[in-house]
């Protein structure tokens, strides 16, 4: 079945790269638009004024090619220019699509690492960030961002994380990140399934107050498919779901760090389905999430969850993002995320 798994994993895709791919003329697309330098613009008096780089360049090109073949553009760019094309782009561009096109010129690891560590840097901390990208991740993936996020900040994901954060919120997002959880086996033992609701229960419901470690251990060390088994008896045994359960024995981030384990337990692309609708929805934004999120699934499975957008929210992502968005932000996002289910 592994051909089976392969076309679901295509059939998600909606950034699959250029099929005669050479890096060295897209390097000179994206220098043409910055080579003429303050000489040019003060020789034809516009200097100071908007719009001399050509943004849509710009965007037919990095929106259209996939990561690795970004990272060959970087590379022809400083050979063929002398110059660091990520810095380029950051000197020409500004707000919302500056910040969306940056993104893609990070490799897929180090960006996470760079979304979990602006998460904790400065003051405050942004724990929704760390809660979607752990909880989310198989453990192969949070081992790579780890070992990205030590050599590009020099100290432990890990280390920060609990410098960061604090009780019960601190232990759930560090079990996480140990990614203890068997995501490869289908395996479920009925008795242990058992044994687990009913641990759950006498852990919540059953008691007063919360033994908190109690949900922390299962959620974050089961397999989803023990999970969802783990879900099926407790709603027998304690007549309401688990996520009645937990919001009715927790609050605040802990809350949404439990829930969020479930949500991507039940169905992965309903979650980020969820994120980008909300990111979007009501007064404001939250663009930081709508890039990540469109960013980081476009090679993994965009398309599976612009299904479950358009099957839980009645309308497209796209004409969200249109609604929502504008200019060449809103141009380069479409591009991403392609065409509509």
């Amino acid at each position: 079945m592994a051909w089976w798994k392969a076309w679901v994993e295509q059939e998600g895709v909606t950034v699959k790269g250029s099929s005669h791919f050479n890096p060295d003329p897209d390097a000179e697309t994206l220098y043409k638009p910055h080579q003429a330098g303050p000489l040019w613009a003060l020789e034809r008096g516009c200097w100071g004024q908007p719009g001399r780089t050509n943004e849509q360049a710009i965007t037919d090109v990095l929106t259209r090619r996939s990561n690795m073949q970004r990272q060959q553009i970087a590379k022809s760019f400083k050979a063929q220019f002398g110059k660091d094309l990520t810095e380029t782009l950051k000197s020409e561009l500004s707000g919302k699509f500056e910040r969306l096109i940056v993104a893609l010129m990070y490799p897929p690891y180090r960006y996470e690492a760079k979304e979990l560590h602006d998460a904790m840097k400065g003051l405050g901390t942004k724990e929704g960030v760390i809660i979607e990208i752990l909880a989310s991740r198989t453990k192969t993936q949070l081992r790579e961002i780890m070992k990205a996020y030590e050599e590009d900040y020099g100290s432990s994901l890990e280390e920060d994380i609990q410098a960061d954060t604090s009780g019960y919120l601190e232990r759930i997002l560090v079990c996480l990140l140990q990614g203890s959880r068997d995501d490869v086996s289908g395996f479920v033992d009925p008795g242990l399934a058992l044994q687990d609701a009913q641990d759950l229960y006498a852990a919540g419901e059953k008691i007063r107050g919360t033994d908190e470690m109690k949900f922390i251990t299962i959620l974050c060390t089961r397999s989803a498919t023990h999970l969802l088994r783990v879900f099926e008896e407790y709603k027998k045994i304690a007549n309401k779901s688990i996520e009645d359960s937990i919001k009715s024995e927790t609050h605040g981030s802990l809350e949404e760090a439990m829930l969020t384990v479930v949500k991507c337990t039940r169905n992965l692309h309903s979650y980020f389905a969820e994120r980008l609708y909300y990111a979007m929805k009501g007064a404001g934004t939250r663009d930081g999430t709508l890039i990540r999120n469109i960013v980081s699934r476009s090679e993994i499975d965009l398309n599976l969850i612009k299904c479950q957008f358009k099957k839980m929210y009645g309308q497209t992502l796209s004409s969200m993002i249109v609604g929502d968005t504008s200019g060449d932000y809103k141009n380069a996002l479409l591009s991403l995320v392609g065409s509509d289910p």
